[in-house]
């Protein structure tokens, strides 16, 4: 592990280099890089022949992070990527893979710099658009909670949920990420929402969009939207957990068709 500073944080990273093709990897809100691996939500790990990195986002894993919720807002966290990308693969086009929160961030990095990726694989995208806003309401109340009742209460509550059928069986984990950074996390959320689709829309390169069913947080119908924008897009919807265990070889795949793919260099 080593770490890149960036104006209010230290992000961890992580970078295994076997001279192939560059990858980036993210993770989602509350995760890390540690954690997608417990909840088999880490593609990388089928991945070889490639210069992998993955990192933690700031205020998640072994990152450092401040108070302010504008710091965690997913068009600053896009920001933070693509100050990353320029360090680690300065001028190449990269492949993006990341769920959720990280997969917001990956489309706004590639809207504002759609030339720097060679390929996108989208994993449970989040609400956005019109189901943004209950879910903003909810990440609010959350934040809330943690300020009132404290995170031991949050975490008794949270734990009610029923999981998504994909995901029965994995081991039950708990937020990466301290209460005291939880509570700015959520509000940076709340107030963010995925880019436009107008701006989606001239987006080029190859995306792959990898759902489950039954996750209001991650509706099968933002995925679906997302297919409609990008009409090449291939998209899996998984209702079990050996479903979701195909994904690193779906990513390995995007990887491959990236590679073998002629792209004009990035300016």
């Amino acid at each position: 592990m080593s770490t890149f500073s960036l104006p209010g944080a230290r992000l961890a990273t992580y970078f295994s280099d076997e001279h192939g093709h560059p990858v980036v990897q993210l993770h989602g809100l509350t995760s890390s890089r540690e954690r997608d691996r417990l909840l088999d939500l880490d593609l990388g790990r089928g991945l070889s022949g490639t210069r992998l990195l993955r990192y933690d986002a700031r205020g998640h894993g072994q990152s450092t992070g401040g108070m302010d919720p504008e710091d965690y807002t997913w068009p600053q966290l896009a920001t933070d990527l693509l100050a990353l990308l320029d360090a680690f693969f300065p001028g190449e086009q990269v492949h993006g893979v990341g769920p959720s929160m990280g997969c917001a961030t990956l489309l706004h990095a590639a809207v504002r710099d759609p030339g720097r990726f060679s390929g996108l694989t989208l994993m449970l995208p989040p609400t956005a658009w019109e189901t943004r806003t209950a879910q903003a309401a909810d990440y609010e109340a959350r934040a809330r909670f943690i300020e009132e009742q404290g995170m031991e209460r949050f975490l008794q509550a949270d734990a009610m949920a029923a999981p998504p059928p994909a995901t029965v069986g994995r081991p039950a984990t708990v937020p990466d990420i301290s209460a005291e950074l939880l509570v700015p996390a959520y509000r940076g959320a709340a107030r963010s929402n995925l880019p436009t689709r107008e701006d989606l829309t001239t987006l080029t390169m190859p995306v792959t969009i990898l759902c489950w069913t039954d996750d209001p947080g991650h509706p099968v119908s933002t995925a679906v939207d997302l297919a409609t924008i990008f009409p090449m897009a291939r998209l899996y919807i998984a209702t079990a957990p050996q479903e979701v265990a195909r994904w690193p070889e779906v990513l390995a795949e995007d990887v491959v068709r990236d590679t073998n793919m002629v792209a004009p260099p990035h300016l």
